[in-house]
């Protein structure tokens, strides 16, 4: 669940915002996610398409709009910061797709993401939200949630509080062909400085080349890469 402020104009328009990321929408699909009135809704989007926030294509659908890029390119991210010094390395040692996901609310989102240069790959662009039901960095970010969004999840994931209190014990998570057929990963979970799990940082590719239990081969550099970012953070 997202934090409210208490400015109510504010929190709608950012629903509005979170709305319109998580799935382009036009005014009847953007009433139904964000639960506003009709006239409320439309005045909001308008209002964020003015200042360049949101976007309209020609079936007047509303899309992530290009002053959200222009104000993130701004952002001073220490997370972010981190990554671009590390993901590249990862990269390199394990020739395959590297990405940073943080939680927001029941999703994951792919704040970083770099990708091996050549060959097949597990292509997951940046901004990208996906659910915590399935893949190794669900579980790494879930296994360190609070118990009540643990309980929520657990319901419709694919895995169980056993796999998760496995991810706390051994301090990595793998998958295969659970986010996707066809793909494997392996992810550890990445600290702030004061202890607390902040994102996951994850190495994905096809199953052939990393097999079904891709952690016997890359989870010791994965769980490097996390403590490296941690250090810089």
């Amino acid at each position: 669940m997202r934090q409210h402020s208490g400015i109510g104009v504010l929190d709608k328009a950012v629903a509005v915002l979170y709305a319109v990321a998580e799935h382009p929408s036009g005014l009847n699909e953007l009433c139904a996610r964000t639960g506003l009135p009709r006239a409320t809704a439309h005045r909001l989007a308008v209002g964020l398409e003015v200042h360049r926030l949101l976007a309209r294509d020609s079936n007047g659908t509303w899309r992530p709009g290009p002053a959200l890029a222009e104000l993130a390119t701004s952002a001073d991210d220490p997370l972010l910061e981190a990554a671009s010094a590390i993901l590249p390395r990862l990269r390199e040692i394990t020739g395959e797709s590297v990405q940073l996901y943080c939680r927001d609310g029941n999703a994951r989102v792919c704040v970083a993401a770099l990708e091996p240069p050549v060959g097949l790959r597990d292509t997951v662009p940046i901004g990208a939200r996906l659910p915590l039901t399935a893949g190794s960095a669900a579980k790494v970010l879930l296994a360190w949630a609070d118990p009540e969004l643990q309980r929520t999840i657990l319901t419709d994931a694919v895995f169980g509080e056993r796999a998760l209190a496995e991810v706390r014990k051994r301090g990595w998570a793998q998958s295969a062909a659970e986010r996707a057929a066809g793909v494997a990963s392996v992810s550890a979970p990445v600290r702030d400085a004061g202890g607390t799990v902040v994102a996951a940082v994850s190495v994905s590719g096809p199953i052939d080349r990393m097999g079904r239990r891709p952690g016997a081969r890359w989870a010791a550099d994965l769980v490097a890469a996390a403590e490296a970012l941690h250090k810089r953070l």
